[in-house]
C-alpha cells in the first residue's frame, strides 16, 4: 500500500491500535493490534491474517475454549434516545 485509500496521503506508518470485533451482538475488544495507519487522517489498515486471528480468538472465547483475560462493563445507548434526552 502506497497511499491512504481514504484521503490519498502517502505518509503511512506501522502502528498498534485498539480493535473492536462484533458478531451476533457479542463483542471482543483487542488491544495493541498491529496495523498501518495514515499519519494525516488516521485511517487504519489491517492484514487479513491479523483479522483472522481476531476472529479465531472471538470464537474460542465465546465457545468456551479459551478463558477471558479481562471483562469490562460498558453502558450502551441508542442514538435516538440520546438526542431526545437533551
Amino acid at each position: 500500500m502506497n497511499n491512504c485509500s481514504f484521503c490519498g496521503n502517502k505518509n503511512l506508518k506501522q502502528s498498534k491500535t485498539e480493535y473492536t470485533y462484533k458478531h451476533n451482538g457479542k463483542y471482543l475488544l483487542i488491544n495493541k493490534v498491529p496495523c498501518i495507519q495514515c499519519e494525516y487522517c488516521g485511517e487504519k489498515y489491517f492484514e487479513a491474517k491479523v483479522l483472522k486471528q481476531i476472529e479465531t480468538e472471538f470464537s474460542n472465547i465465546y465457545s468456551g475454549k479459551k478463558k477471558i483475560n479481562k471483562e469490562i462493563i460498558m453502558p450502551t445507548e441508542n442514538f435516538s434516545e440520546v438526542i431526545s434526552a437533551q
